[in-house]
C-alpha cells in the first residue's frame, strides 16, 4: 500500500484555463477507498455536475477491489462531492449563468485518511491559447537548458 496517494488530471491544465479551486470531499463505499489506497483511481475523462442542488464526478473511475466478494462497487459511477452550502451556490450560480464547468484536478487521501478531490471551476480554452501554452513550455524547457549550460 503507498503512504502518499495523488491521483492528477494533467489535462486540465492543458485543456481548461482554471479560474477558482475547491477541495471537496467524496462519497466513497468501502471498497473504493480500498482501491483507492491502492492507487488505482483515473480522474483524466472524469467532470462534475450539479443534480438537484447537490455536486456529483462524473466518469471517474476507481478499479474494482480484487480481494473483495460479490459487494463489489462498479469501476464508473457518479460519486457525490461535499462542499459548504455557500460554495454550492456560488459554484451552481457560475455555472449556469456564465456557462463555466468544473474539472477534477487532484483526488488525494489527506493526513486524517479521507479521500479529497480538489476541484476548479474553469473555462474551456481555444486552440491558440493551447498553441500559445506549448509555445510557453517550450520557452521555458530551453531557458532551464541555457541556464545549466552556465
Amino acid at each position: 500500500m503507498q503512504k502518499n496517494i495523488n491521483i492528477l488530471n494533467k489535462r486540465a491544465k492543458f485543456e481548461y484555463e482554471i479560474l477558482d479551486r475547491y477541495t471537496a470531499g467524496i462519497v466513497l463505499t468501502g471498497t473504493e477507498i480500498k482501491s483507492l489506497r491502492l492507487g488505482k483511481a483515473s480522474i483524466a475523462e472524469s467532470f462534475c455536475e450539479f443534480q438537484n442542488l447537490e455536486l456529483f464526478v462524473i466518469n471517474s473511475q476507481i478499479e474494482e477491489y480484487a480481494n473483495s466478494s460479490h459487494f463489489n462497487h462498479k469501476a464508473k459511477t457518479e460519486r457525490k462531492l461535499l462542499l459548504n452550502k455557500k460554495e454550492l451556490k456560488s459554484l451552481h450560480k457560475s455555472v449556469q449563468n456564465q456557462g463555466l464547468t468544473i474539472i477534477p484536478l487532484r483526488l488525494f487521501i489527506n493526513e486524517k485518511g479521507l479521500a479529497k478531490m480538489d476541484i476548479a471551476l474553469c473555462k474551456g480554452k481555444k486552440n491558440y491559447d493551447k498553441r500559445e501554452t506549448i509555445k510557453d513550455r517550450d520557452n521555458k524547457i530551453a531557458l532551464d537548458r541555457l541556464k545549466k549550460a552556465f
